[in-house]
């Protein structure tokens, strides 16, 4: 392989780190992440917090209830209000 192939390849894949690394950040507008997390303590039989991931521009919030339910919920990063899992 010659060196300007190498080169060609080595600003592709040090690109394409740089998009991804940019997705996985909310946007400048988003609500804070501890407004998000006051709505899911407030939900009926609320528990505690599992999890937060931050995956395809929502929050994924896992809490469980008192009754040991594990409940998965998105959340708009913007509006802060739940969106459907898929």
């Amino acid at each position: 392989m010659s060196a300007g192939a190498v080169a060609s390849f080595l600003v592709l894949v040090m690109a394409g780190g740089a998009y991804a690394a940019e997705a996985r950040v909310p946007p400048q507008n988003a609500k804070k992440l501890s407004e998000i997390i006051a709505k899911v303590e407030q939900r009926q039989d609320f528990q505690y917090v599992g999890e937060v991931d931050w995956e395809d521009g929502a929050y994924e919030v896992t809490y469980y209830t008192t009754d040991h339910a594990k409940v998965e919920m998105k959340f708009d990063p913007v509006t802060g209000e739940p969106k459907t899992l898929r």
